[in-house]
Order: structure tokens, then sequence, then C-alpha cells
């Protein structure tokens, strides 16, 4: 297949839906750690009994059934809202269908969030608002027995055969089952769509300035205070970069992010009923290729399969960038960590206030002396604000009055939608006033004798406002 015919997907597969579009519809998904307050794993029996009474109090249905028989996905036909678990039964989803506003949504998550924590309480357990499982070292950590998460768990635990690549890989292959986000679908336009992620791209230092909340408990060695960057990046998924992570290029135009999607690669297939994982091959490569040999898991083995590239495989093509387009004419923000739960609508109002301000941030962004235009590009600068240590060329005073600026915009942005949102950015104008971020605050916390349970549980309080 040619280069040409390739592209030609990829545009039909991801630009074609941006056009035309005349809705600006958002969409939220909100994964939070169950966290059992007897320092003990996880039962997913308890789990399981939550999951029945949810379907029937809130009249969802089943849409993911595993090899066990238990319900791992059920989806509300009223709401179109999907409660489900992400990667393992340690990790409770809510995915909330479209809406044009934030309080709708913020309305719904408190109804569900109140009833999983009233059933949790009675056995010592609880939900809460970090990035990292507290009790990743006690819990199961043990993927939903599907094909899909058993295919993807058996690709990041392959990472010991990749040793000969020239990167660092971690030896955390379960993280998906430990480790929380907080993501927003924004509905965007052909026209905006290459200034929407080049923006938002600039923007994630700051972002990790003000969401970061995964750090690796009793990991002595570790300095992150968003440790969801290096987990992904630094895992099979970051074999090739272009799939994980920022752009380290300008994105200007439609033919810029095509381009760059054709540099992607593909590492899973379905054949069968059975999802294959092989090692990742670029896209363009991978439509050129007689056959390759994929694995699969069964009856507690691994066994391969020769299959051949077809034509509809690109709806396998599957990436995780920090600004992510994807197939339904939507971009997704995802690099933030899950956040705690009184704050909880913070990263979604952050993202929508400033969806069409992306010139005014631009220039914003541009002029700064404090952190950008010193050397460094914006990658790095992720890198380096991710971690608890900032280095000594960055003027912090400048950097947070550039950070109030910008959140200044997000509320002048949320305004003018006039709906009310900007009530959910008090949170960020806290942050910058104690020049804090959930991590930070829970390290200082632990630090000054707190206990971890007392964190846990205020990370998991709703707003009093709810």
């Amino acid at each position: 297949m040619t280069k040409k015919k390739i592209i030609k997907q990829l545009y039909n597969r991801y630009i074609r839906p941006t056009e035309h579009k005349e809705s600006s519809f958002i969409g939220v998904e909100i994964e939070m750690p169950i966290v059992n307050l007897d320092h003990q794993a996880v039962d997913f029996n308890i789990v399981h009994q939550l999951t029945s009474l949810f379907l029937k109090e809130f009249d969802f249905v089943p849409t993911g059934i595993d090899e066990q028989g238990y319900i791992y996905s059920a989806w509300n036909k009223a709401t179109n809202d999907i409660f489900s678990y992400d990667c393992s039964y340690n990790n409770m989803e809510f995915s909330f269908g479209k809406e044009t506003e934030l309080h709708t949504i913020y309305g719904r998550f408190q109804r569900y969030y109140k009833f999983v924590q009233e059933y949790f309480t009675t056995f010592h357990y609880t939900l809460t608002g970090m990035g990292i499982n507290p009790n990743r070292k006690i819990n199961h950590n043990v993927p939903i027995e599907n094909g899909r998460y058993k295919m993807l768990f058996h690709h990041l635990s392959s990472f010991p055969k990749y040793f000969s690549l020239p990167m660092y890989f971690h030896h955390y292959p379960q993280f998906g089952m430990f480790s929380s986000a907080s993501q927003v679908q924004i509905d965007v336009t052909k026209d905006k769509l290459s200034q929407i992620i080049h923006t938002f791209n600039q923007l994630e230092p700051i972002k990790a300035l003000l969401f970061s909340n995964s750090v690796l408990l009793e990991e002595s060695q570790n300095d992150f205070l968003c440790c969801r960057d290096m987990l992904w990046e630094n895992s099979t998924h970051g074999i090739n970069p272009h799939n994980v992570g920022m752009y380290d290029c300008d994105i200007n135009t439609v033919d810029d992010l095509l381009n760059y999607l054709s540099t992607t690669a593909i590492y899973c297939v379905e054949r069968n009923g059975k999802y294959l994982n092989f090692s990742p091959v670029n896209i363009l490569e991978y439509f050129n290729t007689e056959s390759l040999t994929g694995e699969y898991q069964e009856n507690g083995s691994i066994h391969s399969m020769i299959f051949h590239p077809q034509p509809e495989d690109i709806v396998y093509l599957r990436t995780f960038k920090t600004e992510d387009l994807t197939f339904r004419g939507t971009v997704e923000f995802r690099s933030c960590c899950c956040q705690p739960i009184s704050d909880v609508m913070t990263v979604s109002a952050f993202h929508s206030g400033l969806f069409t301000k992306t010139e005014e941030l631009l220039s914003l962004l541009k002029k700064d002396k404090s952190l950008y235009n010193n050397g460094y590009n914006v990658v790095e600068l992720r890198h380096y604000l991710v971690r608890r240590h900032k280095p000594a060329y960055i003027d912090m005073d400048g950097l947070y009055a550039l950070t109030k600026k910008i959140l200044d915009l997000c509320r002048q942005g949320l305004t003018e939608r006039g709906f009310g949102e900007e009530i959910y950015l008090e949170p960020l104008y806290q942050r910058i006033a104690e020049r804090t971020n959930p991590a930070e605050t829970m390290l200082s916390e632990l630090e000054h004798g707190t206990p971890l349970d007392k964190i846990i549980l205020r990370y998991g309080e709703l707003s009093k406002q709810a």
C-alpha cells in the first residue's frame, strides 16, 4: 500500500470526523483508585457486589463481561454514561456522556460517587483522589480477564526483550492497574485542530505545575510528582516515542498532523476473536508487510499466530499523546492525574475555559521569560516540572505570575461560556497562592507526620458544596 493511500486512511479515520462539525460537546472520564483501609488487598468479591448494586440503582446495562462472568463495563442509555473498571478491579472509572456544560456532569458524578462510597464504607474501603493507588504494593495487580486487558499486560510485560534499544524501561508493567487519570474530550473542528494541539502541547509544563498528583510512595529514589509521564513513556508504549507523551515538533497544519500520525506504530490487532500483540511496527511499514507473528493468551498460556495486515486494521492504531486526536472528532487531553475528589472538576474546567482562548494563550507563552524562551523546549520543560525539585534557572515568582495570568484567561473563557463553570477553578487559584499541587501537598504532610490514611480519606472527600 502506498504512503498516499495510508495517509488517506488516516485522514478518513481521524480528520474527516472534524469536518463541518458544529457541536461543542465535552466528555469527561474520571478514574479513581479503590483503597482497602485495613491495609490489605482489595477483595474483588466486594467490588463485584458493588457493581451489581450500582447497575440496579442507576439503570445501567452490562456491556463488558470478563472470562469469569464478572461485569467490568456497563452503560446507561439515557445519559450514555459508562461505569467501568480500567485495566483491573482496583481502578474504577466514570465516563460521562457528552454534554454542553460541566454542572450536569458534576451532578451525575456526585450521585454515583456518594452511592459507591456509602457501600464501600461498610467494608472499610474508599475511593480516593490520587493518581497512584497508595496500596499498590498490597493489591492484587492482575488484569481484568478479557482478551484486550490480558494482551495489554502481556505487551507491557515484554519490555525485557527490548533491552537492546537505546532507552530506559521502568519495571512497572502493571502500572495501568494502579494509576488513575482525569481525562477530557472536547469537540474540535478541522480549521482549529492543529492550533488546539499546538497550543495545549505548549501548555503541558504549566499543567504539570498545577495538576501533578501521582507519586510512587516508598520509592526513595523517586523525585516525581507526576510519575504518570514516566510510566507511559518508559514502557513498551514508548518504544516508538511518537505514540506517547508530547509532540517534540510543531503541529501547525492538518498535513503536519497527518505526517506525524504516519510516524506512529501499531502493536496489536484482533483476529478470530483473539487480541494479538507484536513488536511495535511503524504504520507505513505495517501495511507493506506480507505477514507478522502475533501472540495471544489462552488457557493460561501464550500462543503464536501468523497473520496478514489488512486495511481495516487502521482501527487498532492507538496513540497515547498528551493531546490525542480521536476517531470521534475530539481532542482528548490525557496528561492529568486523578485529582482530589473535592477538586474533581478542575481538569475539565481548565481545558474547557482555555479551549477558545488559544491565540491569547499562545501570546502569553511567547512573551514569557520566567520558564519559556530560556533555551529549553516544551518537552524538556514538562520533564522538569513533573519533578519536585525545580531547576535553579526558573524564576518561580515569574512562573506563578504567568500561571495566574493563564488561569485568569481560563476564567474569562468559562465566563463567556455563560454556565457559571468558573467556580471549579477556585482550587487552582488556591494552589497558585500556596505554590503547591496535590502531590507536593501530600509529600509535605507525610514529612510532617500526617498519617497516610488521613490523607487518603481527605483526598476522597467531596466538595463541601456537593
